[in-house]
C-alpha cells in the first residue's frame, strides 16, 4: 500500500491533521487501534484556539450545535471551619478575539464530526480495527486486527499520533520521562441542573472537584484523589461517593445520585513528559506521543489539535511547492516547543496548587485567585495562556502581586495592547514568508 502521509492514530489530534492533509487533496491513510467509540474518559474541553482551528476547517458550526459554550470558569474555595465561600470569576471575554469562550463537547461526538468531515475528500483513507506494529525496511507495518494480516504502507511521511504508547516514538529512538503526581482523579459524567452552565472548580485545603457541563444536560465531573487511594475507596457503598460531590456542591444533590455503580467512575492517573525530540527523518509526533500535560487545565487534547494544524499547515505547503525535503519538519517543533513548554507549565503550576491538603497552601490559593481575577493583567495573561491564542509568561512582579507582596494594578490593558499579544499567522506558520522551505 501506498500514501503521501501515514498517520499511526485516529484520535482528535490525528484526525484534525488528517483533515487538513485531505483538504490539501494530499492522500492520507489514518491507521486506528480501535474498532469504534471507546467508553474511555478523552479530553472533552475545547479552548479558544481550537475552536479558531476548527472554523478554519469549517467545522465550528456543527461542533458549537453538538457543544455547550462555557464563558467563564468559577473557582470557589470553601473554609471548612467557617462553611464560608469565597469565589472567583476567569472570564474568557478578557482576551479579544472571535472566540472569546470555550466548549465542552463529548469526545466521542467531536471525533466523528471530523472523521465525517474528512470522508468526503477521496483522497482521505481511514483503517479502524488495525494498528501499527512497527517498521521494516521504511515502511509501516500495518496489523489488521480483524482480518489477522499485515500490511505494509510505503509512504512519504510517517506520523506518530497513538498517544502514550508509541509505536512510531519506540521507532524513532526517542525516550520519555514521566513525571508522576501525589493524586489521582475519578471521572464520571452524570445529568446536571438546567440552571448550571459554566465550569466550576471548588475546593478546600484538602479536597478538589471540578464540574464542567457537558450538552443535553450533562456534566463532566473530575474529583481528586490520593495517589493509591483507589481500591480502598471502591469498597465503600456508591453513597459515600454521592456524599463527597453533594457536601462540595449541594447542587448536585438528586442529580449525582443517579450513578448507582462504581463501574461506571473511572480512574485518571495524571502524568506529564515532554520528549527532546518531536522529528527525525521522515517521521514526526503529535499529541500525547510526543507530550502529555497534567489535565488540570484541561490542554491536552488542545495541544494534539493545536499540533494537527501547525503540521498539517506545513505539510499542505511542501507538498503544494513540491517541497518534500525532510528537513522542512524542523519548522513543526519550531512552532509547537515553546508554546507547549508555556501550556505544561501552567498545567503544572495549577496542579502543584491543588496537590497539598495543608490550610496554609489553600489559603495562598485562594489569595492567588483573588488577585488574578482583579488584576487586570494578571487576569488576561491567565486567560490568553489557557486559551492558546496568545503567551505572555509571568514575571518577578507578577508573581508578588498573586502573592500579596505587591499591590494590585489598577489599569486596565488596551485592546491593542491586548492584541499585541495574540498569535500572528506569521508566528503560526513562519516559513510561509521569505520562501523558507528547501
Amino acid at each position: 500500500m501506498k500514501t503521501d502521509v501515514f498517520i499511526s492514530g485516529g484520535g482528535i489530534g490525528g484526525l484534525t491533521l488528517a483533515l487538513k492533509l485531505a483538504k490539501c487533496n494530499i492522500d492520507v491513510t489514518v491507521i486506528e487501534r480501535l474498532p469504534g467509540p471507546t467508553p474511555v474518559y478523552k479530553g472533552e474541553l475545547l479552548q479558544p484556539k481550537s475552536l479558531g482551528i476548527f472554523d478554519d476547517l469549517g467545522l465550528l458550526d456543527e461542533v458549537k450545535a453538538n457543544g455547550h459554550v462555557i464563558d467563564e470558569l468559577n473557582l470557589v474555595e470553601i473554609d471548612k471551619n467557617s462553611g464560608t465561600a469565597d469565589e472567583s470569576n476567569m472570564k474568557y471575554n478578557v482576551v479579544p478575539s472571535k472566540y472569546s469562550y470555550s466548549l465542552m463537547i463529548h469526545h466521542e461526538k467531536l471525533k466523528e464530526i471530523i472523521r465525517d468531515a474528512a470522508m468526503e475528500f477521496p483522497s482521505f483513507h481511514y483503517k479502524s480495527n488495525s494498528s501499527c506494529k512497527g517498521f521494516s525496511d521504511g515502511k509501516a507495518v500495518v496489523e489488521d486486527r480483524k482480518e489477522k494480516k499485515e500490511e505494509l504502507y510505503e509512504s512519504s511521511f510517517f506520523i506518530g499520533a497513538e498517544g502514550r504508547v508509541s509505536v512510531t516514538r519506540q521507532e524513532m529512538g526517542i525516550e520519555k520521562e514521566e513525571n508522576e503526581y501525589n493524586h489521582h482523579f475519578l471521572t464520571v459524567t452524570f445529568p446536571r441542573p438546567p440552571s448550571f452552565t459554566e465550569g466550576k472548580i471548588i475546593s478546600t485545603f484538602d479536597r478538589f472537584l471540578g464540574l464542567f457541563p457537558l450538552p443535553n444536560n450533562e456534566v463532566r465531573s473530575v474529583y481528586l484523589i490520593p495517589a493509591g487511594e483507589y481500591k480502598e475507596i471502591r469498597k465503600k457503598p456508591i453513597e459515600y461517593f454521592h456524599d463527597l460531590y453533594i457536601e462540595l456542591c449541594p447542587e448536585m444533590d438528586g442529580y449525582v445520585n443517579q450513578i448507582d455503580s462504581w463501574k461506571t467512575i473511572q480512574l485518571m492517573v495524571p502524568v506529564a513528559y515532554h520528549t527532546d525530540h518531536y522529528i527525525k527523518d521522515n517521521k514526526a509526533l503529535i499529541g500525547d506521543a510526543v507530550h502529555t500535560v497534567h489535565p488540570m487545565a484541561g490542554e491536552g487534547m488542545n495541544m494534539a489539535i493545536q499540533d494537527g494544524d501547525v503540521l498539517g499547515e506545513l505539510l499542505c505547503d511542501m507538498f503544494a511547492k513540491d517541497k518534500l525535503n525532510e528537513e522542512n519538519l524542523k519548522w513543526f517543533p519550531h512552532v509547537r516547543r515553546e508554546r507547549v513548554k508555556n501550556q505544561m507549565k501552567l498545567s503544572h503550576l495549577s496542579a502543584l496548587a491543588y496537590s497539598y491538603p495543608y490550610k496554609s497552601v489553600g489559603k495562598l490559593r485562594k489569595r492567588s485567585l483573588k488577585r488574578i481575577e482583579q488584576d487586570p493583567v494578571l487576569h488576561f495573561k491567565q486567560m490568553l495562556n489557557i486559551s492558546g491564542l496568545g503567551m505572555w509568561q509571568d514575571t518577578v512582579k507578577d508573581r508578588m502581586i498573586q502573592g500579596g507582596l505587591l499591590p494590585k494594578r489598577s489599569t486596565p490593558l488596551t485592546t491593542e495592547e491586548k492584541a499585541e499579544k495574540l498569535f500572528t499567522e506569521r508566528e503560526d506558520y513562519p516559513w510561509k514568508w521569505k520562501e523558507q522551505l528547501v
